[in-house]
C-alpha cells in the first residue's frame, strides 16, 4: 500500500530572502521552450521552438509594512517559491511583471515575477 505524501498546501514565497505573506494558490512555469508543430502538405514536418520566460504568480497579503512601490519596481532579484511537496522554484535576476493591482476586501496584492529559465530544486 502506498504511503500518503503531501502534494499541496503550505507555501512560502521569498523575494531576496524576505518572506512574503502568500495567499491561496500560486502558479509557476519553469520557462521551457514553447514548441509548435510545423505542418506541411503531407503532414507533420517537425516543430519550431521559441524561448519563453519563467514565472511565479499569485497573491500576497498587503499590510502596513508592505512597500508596494518597491515591490512593483523589483528588478534583478531572486524570487523563490517553496511548495508543499518539497520542491523549490528559483527565479534568478527576476523582475516584476504584474499589473500592480491590490484589493481591499482581503488586502490582496497580485504579484508576478519573470526571468530566464527557472531552477527546480
Amino acid at each position: 500500500m502506498p504511503t500518503a505524501e503531501r502534494v499541496g498546501g503550505i507555501i512560502y514565497v521569498k523575494i531576496d530572502g524576505a518572506t512574503q505573506r502568500a495567499k491561496g494558490s500560486f502558479t509557476y512555469d519553469l520557462g521551457a521552450p514553447q514548441r509548435k508543430s510545423v505542418i506541411g502538405a503531407t503532414g507533420v514536418d517537425g516543430y519550431s521552438e521559441t524561448p519563453k520566460a519563467a514565472y511565479i504568480e499569485g497573491e500576497i497579503t498587503d499590510s502596513i509594512s508592505t512597500d508596494l512601490k518597491s515591490l512593483f519596481n523589483v528588478t534583478d532579484s531572486t524570487v523563490t517559491l517553496e511548495v508543499a511537496n518539497g520542491k523549490t522554484i528559483v527565479l534568478r535576476h527576476a523582475y516584476y511583471t504584474g499589473d500592480g493591482t491590490a484589493t481591499t476586501e482581503e488586502g490582496a496584492v497580485k504579484i508576478k515575477f519573470e526571468s530566464a529559465p527557472a531552477e527546480e530544486i
